[in-house]
């Protein structure tokens, strides 16, 4: 059977290597995401554009926001939004622990007082997103796949979360069309591990076309 280790926070542990590391999934969803990624890219700039003069504009800071995420194996990559809170977000966070609503080592507030006005705007629209289509064609993440989780919550992983970085992380996935934020930790937990041990081809193509759907009409987001 093979199988591959996850790294750096699971060495120990060690399972079937999922259905989209293997060839030809692997190549086919690869070239897949460099595809429409790039497509994307090029659809979207006027958008993406815009939307960097409305962050510029609205608070002082950087137009993207950087940081450090856990990816495929748990290796760290540099992931990429327009910025949609004020620049004091991370030194404010531990004030706005105990009002924590999520579930599991998630931090979810529905009226987080760091996001900006226009930060409100893209989050529920998921436009603080789209820089991550550099991501994709750089290899760091896929079109689907669960999301890239911060290494602080990575730390607070039971072996069977850890799981969730045997796939490339994505810029959409199964938690994110099935109830985004209001979708409870265990919930979320299980529709990604069914993408990631039970994937095929059909799989990313449904979670697409329920993406835009969740996007024309977001709930959960904030």
């Amino acid at each position: 059977m093979t199988s591959t280790p996850l790294r750096p926070h699971a060495e120990s542990i060690r399972v079937e290597l999922p259905p989209v590391r293997r060839r030809p999934h692997r190549v086919t969803k690869r070239v897949v995401d460099v595809v429409v990624a790039a497509l994307l890219i090029v659809a979207l700039l006027p958008l993406a554009l815009i939307t960097a003069l409305a962050v510029r504009l609205d608070s002082r800071g950087p137009v993207l926001y950087r940081q450090v995420r856990a990816g495929l194996d748990g290796e760290a990559f540099t992931m990429l939004k327009f910025r949609t809170m004020h620049v004091d977000a991370e030194t404010r966070l531990a004030d706005l622990v105990a009002r924590n609503e999520a579930g599991g080592p998630l931090f979810k507030l529905r009226d987080d007082p760091r996001i900006t006005r226009v930060g409100r705007v893209l989050r529920l629209y998921s436009i603080d997103e789209l820089p991550q289509l550099w991501n994709i064609l750089r290899g760091d993440m896929s079109l689907v796949g669960p999301r890239p989780a911060l290494f602080r919550e990575v730390d607070h992983y039971c072996d069977r979360a850890r799981q969730r970085l045997l796939v490339l992380p994505g810029l959409t996935g199964p938690w994110q069309v099935g109830g985004r934020s209001d979708l409870p930790w265990d919930d979320g937990l299980d529709l990604d591990l069914s993408y990631v041990h039970d994937w095929t081809p059909a799989t990313d193509a449904v979670v697409l076309a329920r993406t835009v759907r969740a996007v024309i009409r977001p709930v959960g987001a904030y």
